[in-house]
């Protein structure tokens, strides 16, 4: 489209600074669910002589219970101490793992294909039974649309620019269409995080929202409420479950080599099985790269048309 077009998407700037305050405001108290307890399971600073495991927001990171668990299990399972590492976006953890500061870590499909001669898989989680989800676009659940097209002018929530469900695949629809966010939405911006995505289409601080459907699924069991405010509006094609990856040059390493035997046993040990369960997994099991080849098409899809 022409710059005019681009221009009549745009709000005013007295409306874009409220926005964006009361944005800020509320992914601020979003992250006050995790406070200074979640600190003392999860950190962002590296301690050395531990093994340190990395988490995205594809993790539901705020449950205390679950971190504390998977952190006692993978530090029984593997017979060291076992640090989970946390950072604001995907590019910073993907950055930690790739420099192998990072023994493994738990991405998305995106930064491993974007890594694809850096990183390795080390195991895939089971979701319903099978190692594939969906990306979803949602939208309140009252809203009077049927399809992608009636998202134009929308203010739209994205995750985070390196997450597969949560931006590409949406910039995929853009770019077959031939016109990008920019354009297409009337104003969008990134939460960090699938949770918030869905905090900000339920609370109507946007009309829509690209989220991990594994993500939506898990908390409309566990927010009901919350989620019951928003409805899926489209639902993509299955791509490669966020998989847990580690530094290609660590392949042979006995630490990776414990991660990955502790996560595909996961299943097998008491204290595994609870974790898997509070995350409504099935457990962990070894795929090839080619399980991400819809996500490396998508990617291509959009340098070639966006």
């Amino acid at each position: 489209m022409s710059d005019p077009d681009a221009r009549r998407y745009q709000r005013p700037a007295e409306h874009k600074i409220s926005r964006r305050t009361l944005i800020g405001g509320a992914m601020a108290t979003v992250g006050l669910a995790a406070s200074d307890a979640q600190s003392e399971i999860v950190s962002t600073v590296l301690r050395p002589g531990v093994i340190r495991f990395g988490l995205t927001p594809v993790f539901l990171s705020n449950d205390l219970e679950v971190l504390d668990e998977l952190q006692a299990y993978l530090t029984r399972a593997i017979g060291e101490e076992v640090q989970l590492v946390t950072q604001r976006t995907y590019q910073e953890v993907t950055a930690l793992l790739v420099s192998g500061n990072l023994e493994a870590a738990w991405i998305c499909g995106f930064p491993f294909m974007k890594f694809r001669d850096e990183l390795e898989l080390v195991a895939t989680p089971l979701w319903r039974g099978r190692p594939v989800y969906q990306s979803y676009l949602i939208v309140g659940q009252d809203r009077d649309i049927s399809g992608f097209e009636d998202c134009q002018r929308d203010i739209h929530a994205f995750s985070d620019p390196d997450s597969n469900s949560g931006y590409l695949v949406t910039k995929t629809y853009l770019a077959e269409r031939g016109v990008s966010e920019e354009t297409f939405f009337r104003k969008s911006f990134f939460t960090y995080g699938h949770r918030n995505v869905i905090r900000a289409v339920a609370s109507g601080l946007a009309d829509s929202g690209s989220v991990d459907g594994y993500v939506w699924e898990v908390m409309k069991t566990t927010e009901p409420e919350l989620v019951a405010k928003t409805r899926v509006l489209v639902r993509s094609g299955w791509h490669g479950f966020p998989p847990v990856a580690a530094a290609a040059g660590q392949r042979k390493s006995q630490a990776v080599a414990r991660i990955r035997s502790a996560l595909l046993d996961m299943n097998q040990d008491v204290l595994g099985r609870s974790v898997l369960a509070k995350l409504q997994l099935d457990g962990f099991v070894e795929t090839t790269a080619e399980s991400y080849d819809s996500i490396a098409a998508n990617m291509e899809r959009v340098r070639r048309l966006g």
